[in-house]
Order: C-alpha cells, then structure tokens, then sequence
C-alpha cells in the first residue's frame, strides 16, 4: 500500500517526528485500523525522498509506544491491540470541507443545482420496478465466455477507438439487426454508439435546442427526458396521448413550432399505448411541412405479446426527419451501458464531432463481445426466451389484478412492453396507496412523476423481475391493503 504524508523539511520539528505523529494521528482517527498493513521503511522512504533510517527510527518509536507491531516475513502493520490509554482517545472525525470563494454557476448549472435528486428506490419483497430487464435469466456463462475469447484474441480492447461514432464492427451489426427486427433504414455510417438513451438526448438537445425554444413531447412522458430537456432551458410543450398515441392534432395547434417532437411510439411510456399507422404517417408529414426533427425512443420495441413486433417510425418513409435512439439495457442489462442513435446521413459528421467532445468513447471491450453476442445470433435467441417468460408473467400480473382488484382496476398498455399500467376506481391517494403498499412489503410507484399536469390513480407495474409466484401473492397483498380487508 501507499501512504501519503507531508513532510516541511523548515519546520523546527525533526522529519522523523513529522513521520511518527502523522501515523499516530491516523490510527487514532481510525483511517488507519488495526492489523492493517503499513508500507516497508524502504518503500515508505523511497516515496517521501528521506533516507530509510528517517522512516525506521519513526517505526521503531511508534513500535515501541504499542501503535505498530512488526511481524516475522509478513512486515509492519497496525497494532491488532491498542493499549487502553489509546482507546480512550475520542477519534478525530474527519469534516467535510466547504469553499470559501464563491461558486459561480453557468444557467445550466444553475438549472441542475435547482432540479430535485433521483430518488432511490427501497428495497421490497414483491419489487414491482418498472424498466428492469431479468438480470437472473441473462446467459452469463456464454457472456463471460465471450469476454474471455474477445481478452485472448488479441489487446485491442485495451486501446482508444479512433472511430468517433464507435466500433465499426458493432455499428454493422446494429444495423444488420435493427433492418431484420425494427423495420429501420439504415448504413452502419449512419449509427453512433452511445452510453444509452440519457446520453444521445443529452447530445440531441445540445445540438438542436437553445435556451427558450420548445420542445413537444408527450403527456404523460419520459421523466428522464423532461428533465434534460429542462436542463437545457427548453420550454416544454406536452401534448396529450390516447390508446392510440400522441394527438397529432393537439400538435398542430400549437401557436409556436417546437425544434424537436420526443416520441415513443412503439410502446408509448409509461401508458403503453401504439403510435397507430394513420398518426405514425400524420406526424411524419406534420415533422416534414414544418421542419421540425422528430425523436423515436424506441427502449423496449422488442418486447410484444399480442401481435408482431411494430416497425420503427423512422423506416415508414424515405428520409424521414427522425433521430432513432435504441438502448440495449433492456434487452440486456443496464450494467452494459451501450446504446445508439441512427443519425440522418446530413448530421452523421456533426453528431459524430458532439459525441467525441462529449465523451471519447464506450468500452472496447464491451462494444466488442456485444459485437459476438449479435452476429452469433445470440442476441436474437435471448429475446426469443425473454418474450416467453415476460409474457407468462405479464398474464400472471394481469389475471392477479382481475381477480383481486376486480372492477376497480382497468389495464392499460399490457401488450406489449416491460410494464403496464393499473388505473384504479379507488378513493385514496397515491400516496397512501403507495405507503399501504410499502407496508406490505410491496414496491409499486405512481404514473404522476411522469405528468406535467396532475394526474391521481394510475401505477406503473414491472412484471420482468418477479417471477409468477411473488406477483400473484404482491398483487393480493396490495388489494387488501388497499381495499381495508
């Protein structure tokens, strides 16, 4: 180990005494504990530039007050055993410093300062988290496997990647899958590689929205989209959804002419309605007569029960206005942190210079074994498996919520997706839906953090993480707490 101290060869007090009281302090404010490791005279003397008896004649002082102990072959450590005049000392615990200059915030930091934190979700025995892909029932061994022939093929993945969209080979593949499975038009050029959906709408909006212009989304919509947008000092404009959609013709109204239109239309969050055909082509023509540049979030399109998988909004139309960002957290995990943007062929080179100066690239060697997930075909058996579990317990959540909940419950958007909705016909609040919840052991969240209008009655229930047994008794548990049974 290392152990940085600071010696003042000016000061009065002997280098050796500046040694052994430093040491002294920190065992007994306990950043060094007992029977920890101290570094060799030799090592410790080489790193403060003094000679080794400086340090020695310090050890043996320490040594021989009961703080330190040597061990035979083993070294120097920390006394398992401090005297007990030396526990009777109050341990000095180290404060948080403040500045004393002032902090002068950009409006941006301004605005992040001002924004309320994430909130962390508790832990629960029935957890019915929303966007959370089964980590248990990922192939872990063949990933490992991987991982393991990607390290021995060679050391490139230890390397920069000049590319600055990203990995070529993972951004041909990507494109081979998104023609086959989504229906998206595109050339590997075409594709950047992203840390995900957070990072490409940080880089969108950078790029296409200054302060005060609008932006038109989705009511209810992605918080974590509302809140860069906020970030960015856009002036929001949401527009409300049906069962089929965001209303194109709420859109249209608008007196003034959003930059940007956020969308995710092929399971719209959180209500899970499907952007029909008829509105999908509306809002193409809509994006095109009024030069406005549409955002196709399409986070969890894989995923659909009651019919084929809907194509993509940007593959409807030749050179239609729209940005596809794609995420591979929940098809995957979230802990790989990849994602992508298929970038109209006019703004490939712009966006490519954005993401550079944004962050020089993702993981090589990650973008590497994904790379093998997906042209061995592994990708594709995985969802396959995915669909069928996801769907067993989707019908699991849906029958439970029928059958104990009855008439005051109605489910929106079970089709297709990792969640669904559970509007109830119940006079209490959210709040204290929720609480009775917790006090069940049971996790569920409300839709209104979604909102940008008051909204009551309406939870977002994940179903992938929990398997059929523990939805089935969550949701009872939740009913009689809510019903007073």
């Amino acid at each position: 180990m290392e152990l940085s101290l600071s010696l003042d060869g000016n000061l009065a007090t002997p280098l050796h005494r500046q040694i052994d009281n430093q040491i002294r302090d920190r065992i007994l404010n306990g950043q060094l504990e007992p029977g920890q490791r101290i570094p060799a005279s030799r090592t410790l003397a080489q790193s403060l530039q003094v000679s080794r008896a400086t340090v020695t004649l310090s050890y043996d002082q320490l040594i021989s007050e009961g703080y330190l102990e040597t061990r035979p072959g083993a070294g120097t450590f920390v006394a398992a055993q401090l005297p007990e005049t030396l526990l009777q000392v109050e341990a000095s615990v180290p404060q948080a410093t403040t500045n004393n200059f002032p902090l002068h915030l950009s409006s941006y930091g301004q605005r992040i300062a001002q924004a309320s934190p994430w909130q962390t979700q508790p832990a629960a025995q029935y957890n019915f988290r929303y966007g959370h892909p089964s980590l248990e029932l990922f192939p872990h061994r063949l990933w490992k496997k991987l991982i393991n022939q990607e390290m021995a093929a060679s050391n490139h993945w230890m390397d920069y990647i000049t590319d600055p969209l990203g990995y070529e080979p993972l951004r041909v593949a990507i494109a081979q899958y998104l023609t086959r499975s989504r229906a998206v038009t595109c050339h590997p050029d075409q594709i950047a590689i992203t840390h995900g959906t957070q990072q490409a709408l940080q880089l969108v909006t950078q790029l296409f929205v200054n302060s005060g212009e609008a932006i038109a989304l989705e009511n209810p919509g992605y918080l974590g989209a509302q809140r860069i947008f906020r970030s960015r000092d856009a002036l929001l404009q949401p527009i409300p959804v049906d069962s089929d959609g965001i209303i194109i013709e709420a859109l249209a109204q608008l007196q003034s002419k959003p930059k940007l239109v956020y969308v995710t239309p092929s399971h719209q969050f959180p209500t899970g309605a499907l952007l029909s055909l008829p509105r999908r082509l509306q809002l193409l023509d809509w994006a095109q007569q009024n030069n406005c540049l549409i955002i196709e979030d399409d986070y969890d399109g894989e995923y659909r029960y009651s019919s084929r998988p809907i194509p993509a909004l940007q593959g409807l139309k030749a050179n239609a206005p729209v940005l596809y960002i794609g995420t591979f957290a929940k098809v995957m995990f979230p802990g790989l942190h990849l994602g992508y943007v298929v970038v109209p062929t006019s703004l490939v080179q712009t966006f490519a210079q954005a993401r550079w100066l944004s962050d020089r690239h993702c993981s090589l060697l990650d973008q590497a074994v994904l790379t093998r997930f997906i042209t061995e075909g592994h990708l594709e058996r995985h969802l396959r498996r995915m669909r069928l579990c996801y769907d067993q317990r989707r019908q699991t959540l849906v029958n439970a919520l029928r059958t104990y909940l009855g008439t005051t419950v109605e489910i929106l958007g079970d089709s297709a997706g990792l969640h669904l909705v559970a509007r109830l016909h119940i006079d209490l609040s959210d709040d204290e839906i929720i609480h009775r919840a917790a006090q069940e052991g049971i996790y569920i969240s409300s839709l209104q953090i979604h909102n940008l209008h008051p909204c009551q009655g309406d939870f977002i229930l994940g179903y992938t993480e929990i398997d059929e047994t523990q939805i089935e008794t969550g949701i009872q548990r939740w009913a009689y707490a809510i019903q007073g049974k």
